[in-house]
């Protein structure tokens, strides 16, 4: 596969909350490194699924087809684990306050989403529930970064199916307002 950096050029320059950027944007590469994230989702998911989350919700969330395993995330030649910062330590223990971390990083990882797509490759997000001190662990990541995401991305495999979810309608999503409300 290409280089993937081509993808965070406009990642790097979108709007952002008091242009803190507050995000990192993890690059896995090494295979071992993708094998021991993987081990670590599955056994969270695995105490997840069993001991966290209650009957209802496994049972509403069966439809995905989510699993306890994730090939893709050792199989994919690239996983990306995307962290928000809630704030950032500086030198001297300052702390400097992230204002607007979700919507910031909500847009940065939708145009990476789409920058992904228009380069024809493929991902799944992965939101890694209860793993994200041993991810932040095992990618050196600093105390007040929070996982948020995992982007396996790559090539779709050619047997690859995407499951038949049926959508809201558009009405159900949007409203249109062409008209002047007096």
């Amino acid at each position: 596969m290409k280089s993937i950096f081509p993808l965070y050029f406009d990642t790097l320059n979108c709007s952002n909350g008091a242009h803190t950027q507050p995000w990192t944007f993890s690059v896995v590469r090494d295979q071992d490194t993708k094998e021991k994230v993987r081990q670590i989702i599955e056994e969270e998911e695995k105490i997840n699924f069993e001991k966290r989350m209650g009957e209802k919700w496994v049972n509403d969330i069966k439809h995905g087809g989510t699993l306890l395993r994730n090939r893709n995330l050792s199989k994919c030649s690239t996983l990306i684990a995307v962290f928000k910062q809630v704030l950032l330590l500086r030198q001297k223990g300052e702390k400097r306050t992230h204002y607007y971390n979700e919507i910031s990083i909500s847009i940065a990882v939708g145009l990476m989403l789409a920058a992904i797509q228009n380069a024809g490759l493929v991902t799944c997000t992965t939101t890694p529930l209860n793993a994200g001190p041993r991810l932040r662990k095992l990618l050196g990541r600093e105390s007040y970064e929070k996982i948020l995401l995992l982007l396996p991305v790559g090539y779709a495999a050619d047997n690859a199916t995407v499951p038949d979810l049926q959508r809201k309608p558009l009405q159900d999503i949007m409203e249109l307002h062409d008209h002047v409300v007096k």
